[in-house]
């Protein structure tokens, strides 16, 4: 059964029922094959963009849906549920338009952001290098300025939409002064010497390109510098805790698709003449289950509610990251369990689920990483 939610206007309730009838017509249908051929479906995110579900958090102004996190967020958490690698895609495009949206002039703004909030653009972030993961002021990947351009050369480990994506926001180094010496950059993606490696190969989100982009003599307008030259890392930071929101509510819809199958299965399945999910052992852990997904909604609304009253949630947003993720691996885990021997076959989801909840964990500042800044914040 779908998630219940209390959402706080009747326009967010339309929003939830349009999603999900979007979901139901254009991704159910699609998921389990482009996972198995690991294709990647851009035609999908064309279709939320023009349906507005890319941009909800941004102005209407330039194409946004003007709708506090609390309900863009649970509109991703839907998606979440049915197909996290768009789930993640989602939100990975909604971190690219960050820059933009926060930082941008105000003709940068016109100029670009409507077609990315729309589809037309498909966004991706380049942050992380190979060896400068949790550390990005670590970065070696540098721009230098030629006259009215700059040349970019380096490259970006880990790029959620490489090789697909139209336009990539790219921090890069312009100076050797630590994480004060980055800046932020928007490139396009037919730029002459930008170039993708082939996707990775992973264990799980699989309809989800991942791959290292390298930056050869790259030269860009430089209109294309977001923010102030040095500003680069701040940017990233600040974009990172309410991209890791988005992180969180895939996380929770990943869970909640996972138990919404497992207790259909355990209503299905009989043992010793009756069904499964009345014997108090599999039903004590369905329990579990849901208090885990009800636990991780509530987590990462009241961060989001923090954003959107415009107080400080940095913690909050790590604490939501950290709860819903290792929320996500133990119901994927405990769903194949409900499901037993079936559940360890491709016949069924749950299995494609708990591989795809590991990666949660990981990106968007590892777990270990997100206890180190509440920690630290609690230190203060």
């Amino acid at each position: 059964m779908p998630a219940t939610r209390f959402m706080p206007t009747p326009e967010a309730d339309d929003l939830i029922a349009l999603t999900r009838g979007i979901l139901a017509k254009e991704l159910v249908p699609r998921v389990v094959g482009a996972e198995r051929t690991e294709t990647f479906p851009r035609e999908v995110f064309r279709v939320l963009g023009h349906a507005g579900l890319l941009g909800l958090p941004y102005p209407e102004e330039y194409g946004g849906g003007g709708q506090p996190y609390e309900v863009s967020l649970q509109v991703v958490e839907e998606i979440g549920a049915v197909w996290a690698s768009v789930g993640v895609g989602v939100s990975v495009h909604a971190l690219s338009c960050f820059g933009l949206a926060e930082y941008g002039t105000e003709e940068q703004r016109t100029r670009w952001l409507p077609d990315m909030l729309g589809g037309e653009l498909l966004g991706a972030y380049c942050l992380s290098e190979a060896h400068a993961g949790s550390d990005p002021a670590a970065m070696k990947t540098k721009a230098v300025r030629d006259g009215d351009s700059y040349v970019i050369n380096g490259a970006k480990a880990w790029t959620t939409h490489g090789g697909q994506a139209d336009f990539y926001k790219v921090m890069a180094r312009t100076s050797d002064d630590g994480g004060r010496g980055i800046s932020c950059f928007l490139v396009p993606a037919d730029t002459e010497g930008l170039v993708s490696d082939p996707p990775e190969g992973k264990m799980g989100l699989t309809g989800s390109h991942t791959t290292t982009m390298r930056f050869d003599n790259v030269r860009i307008s430089a209109d294309r510098l977001l923010g102030t030259e040095g500003q680069g890392l701040s940017i990233a930071l600040a974009g990172l805790d309410s991209g890791r929101l988005g992180i969180a509510a895939v996380a929770t819809g990943l869970a909640q698709g996972a138990l919404d199958h497992a207790v259909a299965y355990a209503k299905e399945r009989r043992a010793f003449g009756k069904a499964i999910i009345d014997h108090q052992g599999l039903g004590f852990l369905l329990a579990d289950m849901a208090a885990a997904v009800e636990s991780a909604r509530a987590t990462y609304l009241a961060a989001a509610r923090l954003k959107d009253a415009g107080r400080p949630f940095s913690r909050q947003a790590s604490i939501a990251k950290l709860i819903a993720t290792d929320n996500a691996m133990k119901v994927t885990t405990d769903a194949v369990q409900v499901l037993g021997g079936y559940g360890y076959t491709r016949d069924f989801p749950v299995e494609r689920m708990m591989r795809e909840a590991k990666v949660m964990q990981i990106f968007e500042g590892t777990n270990q990483i997100q206890r180190l800044v509440i920690s630290r914040d609690l230190a203060r």
